[in-house]
């Protein structure tokens, strides 16, 4: 009995060697049939990351085969697909909160169920439970060029929104991904101004110009600006909170504002002010810039440019092409070419203001 524990106990050990070692070999960093992939895009400040594993199709019948129609897939391949956004953001319409998700799909012939899961963290769809739903969309599956691997980008991206797009084997699923960027930036903004930024006149500066730029919160943008004169009293700032009481409707603070602007200001800064306004579609107030800046300084080279663009707007171009020519003679050789052409245009009496 004795000599039969002894082998007994040596076979235990050799099976237990045996399952240490496979356990210490999924430990190792191998390659994977499906390799890990990564894809990120910026939408405003929001991140969208998809982290996946990408199968290959290996002349395999994906869809309806593979992967049965009706049977939630896991959107990859190996341990969960997850999509990550920085920020709350809309799914084809559908209000999803800031998070980590876990990327499921249900595959069908004319439509497909993508669902974001708020467990990210299992292997695959094994162990799905729709209870954890946070969100599902239907969305419409799109014929498309043949991917051996399975591939995520993101498509018509603009200012606000993009469409995420799963592709492979020969189909592509697309679903849109809105922001609603402005609220997103303003209580940004209320953070970021907390910090370093509050220490100099920039940071206040730039949160003041987002908000006038993009029809933000006028009191908030002049409380940034009073905020970047308290640090800095400039040009800038000054200017800057002069726009936003003219937008506020306070015309006489605004005027106010601008006047001391424009005592502590170069030539050149009040050109670009001046231009600024134009391209904001202020074409009076541009032009009310300019006269103050020709009646103060009528020899630099670029307030030439300015009689000449008064002169257009009253469609006097042989005017206009005087002084814009004066304009090129003053101008340093790197702003040459930018007014030889404006030069071209008033020839050919075309309005350089719109």
């Amino acid at each position: 009995m004795h000599k039969h524990f002894q082998i007994a106990l040596f076979a235990f050990a050799i099976v237990a060697c045996a399952a240490t070692a496979s356990r210490a070999q999924t430990m190792l960093v191998l390659p994977e049939d499906s390799q890990r992939a990564q894809v990120m895009q910026r939408i405003g400040i929001t991140d969208l990351t998809i982290s996946y594993h990408r199968p290959l199709v290996k002349g395999r019948k994906m869809w309806g085969g593979l992967q049965p129609y009706g049977s939630v897939w896991r959107a990859g391949a190996n341990q969960n697909t997850t999509i990550e956004f920085t920020d709350a953001v809309a799914i084809e319409g559908k209000p999803l909160p800031k998070g980590v998700y876990g990327l499921h799909m249900i595959p069908g012939e004319n439509e497909w169920t993508v669902i974001f899961s708020k467990n990210s963290t299992s292997w695959g769809s094994f162990t799905y439970d729709q209870a954890e739903d946070a969100l599902r969309v239907n969305v419409k599956p799109q014929p498309a060029e043949f991917h051996e691997a399975l591939t995520y980008d993101f498509d018509e991206v603009k200012a606000d929104s993009a469409v995420v797009t799963l592709r492979w084997e020969k189909i592509a699923v697309p679903f849109r991904v809105e922001v609603n960027v402005n609220e997103i930036v303003q209580q940004s903004l209320k953070n970021q101004v907390r910090a370093w930024s509050r220490w100099n006149w920039e940071g206040w500066s730039e949160a003041t110009d987002y908000l006038l730029n993009h029809k933000g919160d006028l009191n908030d943008a002049l409380n940034y600006a009073n905020q970047s004169i308290q640090v800095e009293e400039r040009f800038e700032n000054l200017g800057q909170k002069a726009l936003v009481l003219e937008a506020l409707g306070r015309k006489q603070e605004a005027a106010a504002a601008r006047q001391k602007a424009f005592a502590m200001a170069t030539p050149l800064q009040i050109h670009s002010y001046g231009r600024g306004l134009q391209l904001q579609g202020k074409q009076n107030e541009a032009f009310e810039v300019f006269r103050a800046n020709i009646q103060k300084n009528p020899n630099e080279w670029f307030v030439h440019s300015e009689v000449a663009r008064m002169a257009c707007a009253k469609g006097d171009f042989d005017t206009a092409v005087k002084e814009m020519k004066l304009a090129v003679a003053g101008a340093p050789d790197s702003n040459k070419p930018i007014f030889e052409q404006l030069v071209k245009r008033l020839e050919a009496k075309e309005d350089i203001n719109k």
